[in-house]
């Protein structure tokens, strides 16, 4: 089964996106029965960053790779490759635009959701109306059975789905794979503030944290807002730093020793900061292992997502022949090869 899904790089990986994305992407990799693609979605990342691609894009994308390599993304296994090294992708992306209704485009649950989340930056541009076109075309490219989505992003591959299916349906041909949705249970991480964790809210801790930054980051959290004192009972459900117990401790008696007391005002808050702090670095210490020795070889880097880059390409231009011809404008059929 072929799975494909990509990330925007529009900063540095955070807490977030691990839990959220990327530590399902190692899992997915792992199985001997998936074949994996994971790419770079720069040209996506242009719908709010279209002057910040030579310099801060371009760090984005490199810092990118070393946290999918460092966090166990394997290229032996792993196709990974960068959106824009494939002009395959801005081709589909035209030709689906052609046959995609703006009402769907409109009806985007995430549209004026976006709109209101990033303050500061131009969307006001078709592009990112049109996200889900470009969208569709990353993943029918490669003819991905799966795409890994949680819940709340199953209308998102809907619009997909509907696209592909309106494409093969003019055409009168089953060119295009439908892909379904590859369910995963997501912890919710919110950021230090309580807000979902995000890059733009600066509210984000960083798998690239050093060590003071992640304690500094980690002791001035928002924790439970109804417990003013540290005799008070705590509620661990509606305190913002337990979900991160729930997602990265592994140790279901520490998690249950953690909750009890809390709920007993036994622990006080600034203990159970001390108590994440340790948590994280020994979980990620691995990682920070790792990336170091990734940096050591930058150009080891470049050099996986060219060969990501021809692996993915070969697909790309098979399944653009495969378009072109059902369309009509296959040059080999017009003029012979």
């Amino acid at each position: 089964m072929r799975i494909l899904s990509g990330m925007q790089p529009t900063g540095y990986m955070h807490l977030g996106n691990y839990v959220g994305a990327l530590k399902n992407y190692i899992q997915l990799q792992n199985d001997p029965n998936h074949e994996t693609f994971y790419f770079i979605a720069d040209i996506h990342s242009l719908t709010s960053n279209q002057a910040h691609y030579k310099d801060e894009i371009s760090n984005y994308i490199f810092n990118m790779v070393v946290d999918w390599l460092a966090a166990g993304i394997d290229p032996g296994r792993s196709t990974i490759f960068l959106q824009s090294d494939i002009p395959e992708h801005c081709e589909l992306y035209t030709l689906l635009s052609m046959i995609t209704p703006i009402s769907w485009l409109e009806r985007n649950p995430t549209y004026k959701e976006k709109m209101e989340e990033i303050e500061g930056k131009e969307l006001d541009n078709l592009g990112f109306l049109g996200y889900p076109v470009l969208q569709t075309a990353d993943i029918a490219l490669y003819g991905a059975d799966s795409v890994p989505v949680g819940k709340d992003q199953i209308p998102h591959l809907e619009i997909s789905r509907e696209i592909i299916r309106r494409f093969n349906y003019i055409y009168q041909q089953d060119v295009l794979k439908e892909p379904q949705p590859l369910l995963s249970s997501v912890p919710k991480l919110n950021g230090l503030d309580g807000r979902k964790m995000s890059k733009s809210y600066n509210n984000a801790i960083y798998l690239s944290d050093d060590e003071e930054t992640l304690r500094t980051k980690v002791m001035s959290m928002v924790t439970d807002v109804k417990r003013a004192r540290k005799s008070d009972p705590g509620h661990p459900d509606e305190c913002n730093l337990f979900p991160y117990y729930l997602a990265f401790c592994t140790d279901e008696g520490m998690i249950f020793q953690i909750r009890k007391d809390c709920e007993t005002a036994v622990l006080g808050c600034v203990d159970d900061k001390k108590k994440l702090v340790q948590l994280l670095l020994d979980v990620f210490a691995d990682y920070k292992r790792k990336r170091q020795q990734v940096l050591q070889n930058q150009n080891a880097v470049y050099d996986i997502l060219k060969e990501g880059a021809i692996k993915a390409g070969k697909v790309a231009r098979e399944t653009m022949e495969k378009v072109r011809s059902a369309v009509g404008m296959s040059s080999k059929n017009r003029y012979g090869s």
